[in-house]
């Protein structure tokens, strides 16, 4: 006799909390990945706008350290041709000429920090020979909006994506100790097969077709107290992802502070350095025209054309820095976005 069968059968699960619970926790799964994503934008745009920044600082200093080699260049040959008709002395030239050789070693060194400021640039975008626009003059940095510090961190408790990331953990570890508690419930399920059988032997055959569908309900007994366990240990481990979210939400909160600072402080040094860099012109032109009365040496001249361009390169740095500020505030209170980069844009040089 020879006996071919052939079955299919099916199951639909109709309740079974447990499976229910991990289709939730993969929805919250997806919610975290979409704030690492958001986090990751913010960084990115954080970055450029710090590499982007960092080649203009060097541009500057560059320009602030060729402009006081100059001058210093004219006061070295300045006293030198004093010195050779009697109206100096050799100290002149030769403090001269000391400034002139610090000058030039840094004129080297901040042409290099901005080659490397440049390669990390390109590398930053992808592409080769970037030039940075510069800010357009004359500027006025853009006030702090709203000026309360609490009125940023009070939406940062509920949007910054790290405290978004903090919830939705709580949330899945919550559905974890419900698919744990799921243990001690009934499962039901509709099961369904279909079956032939084709029976064949020496002067018969014959084939027989089945068919069943129904409703399984599973109960759950005992288990060995591996439920009760299971649920104990999810419980702890929810209390630990609601205390995760509290430190979130202080992180976020004195991060934001903290950056709301900054950027007031920055915008004040900056307008202080708008301040000194007028008060250095003065300085500057009054020790020249000393130095050319015979009421003031070389040295001083030399002292106040440095204290000039540093007290430019300076603002400028400050400058770039009250904007970096700006957009790091944002990203501490989770609403940085690309369009932000808009109103730096409208700072900079056409």
């Amino acid at each position: 006799t020879t006996t071919t069968a052939v079955t299919i059968s099916g199951r639909q699960p109709l309740f079974n909390r447990a499976n229910s619970a991990t289709i939730d926790q993969a929805e919250k799964s997806l919610e975290v990945a979409r704030a690492d994503l958001q986090t990751a934008e913010q960084d990115l745009i954080v970055r450029l706008a710090q590499a982007y920044f960092d080649v203009l600082v060097a541009q500057d200093a560059l320009a602030a350290t060729q402009a006081n080699k100059k001058a210093v260049g004219e006061q070295l040959a300045s006293a030198k041709r004093n010195f050779e008709v009697g109206t100096a002395t050799i100290t002149d030239s030769r403090e001269a000429q000391a400034k002139f050789d610090l000058a030039t070693a840094q004129e080297i060194a901040t042409d290099n920090d901005l080659r490397a400021k440049r390669i990390a640039l390109d590398q930053l975008v992808g592409r080769t020979n970037i030039e940075p626009k510069p800010l357009a003059t004359p500027l006025m940095l853009p006030a702090v909006s709203p000026a309360n510090v609490e009125e940023w961190v009070a939406p940062s408790q509920s949007s910054h994506p790290s405290v978004r990331k903090a919830q939705l953990a709580l949330d899945i570890a919550r559905l974890e100790t419900e698919k744990a508690r799921a243990g001690h419930l009934p499962t039901v399920d509709a099961v369904g097969s279909l079956g032939s059988t084709n029976a064949r032997s020496s002067g018969s055959s014959g084939t027989t077709t089945a068919a069943s569908l129904g409703v399984q309900l599973n109960v759950p007994l005992f288990a060995g107290y591996s439920t009760q366990n299971r649920i104990k240990e999810t419980l702890v481990l929810e209390e630990k992802s609601r205390n995760d979210l509290e430190v979130a939400r202080r992180a976020v909160a004195q991060g934001t502070r903290v950056a709301f600072f900054g950027v007031q402080s920055g915008a004040a040094q900056a307008k202080a350095l708008e301040a000194a860099e007028s008060s250095s012109k003065l300085a500057l032109e009054a020790t020249q025209l000393g130095y050319r009365v015979g009421v003031r040496v070389n040295l001083d001249v030399l002292n106040a054309q440095t204290q000039l361009f540093t007290t430019q390169r300076d603002l400028s740095k400050a400058r770039y820095d009250v904007l970096l500020a700006g957009l790091r505030l944002r990203q501490a209170a989770g609403t940085l976005q690309p369009a932000d980069i808009s109103a730096v844009n409208a700072l900079l040089a056409k």
